[in-house]
């Protein structure tokens, strides 16, 4: 018998920087444990939904080490609030 798995939004830390343009560039992952992805490459920027854990959102596809990830960042919807929004990754969970 086969189990789908199931996916969870992790909330993570992430360094940014901006370019003129105003564009968020993200540089550094930081997992819950503390440790630190750099990320090698931005791929993509596009307004997408996180199919797996839900959720809606800006997808970056990035690149860490070789692999192709996305990391999402989920807008706040309080215009005026200091806090404009968190990223997030997919992470799967036990069934």
């Amino acid at each position: 018998m086969s189990t789908v798995p199931r996916y969870i939004r992790e909330y993570v830390d992430v360094n940014v920087d901006f370019d003129k343009d105003g564009r968020m560039l993200p540089k550094t992952l930081i997992w819950e444990d503390g440790h630190r992805y750099e990320i090698d490459r931005i791929k993509a920027i596009q307004p997408a939904p996180a199919l797996k854990a839900g959720g809606q959102g800006d997808r970056y596809t990035i690149v860490i080490k070789g692999h192709e990830r996305y990391l999402f960042f989920e807008h706040n919807a309080d215009y005026g609030d200091e806090k404009i929004g968190k990223w997030f990754v997919e992470r799967k969970v036990a069934p």
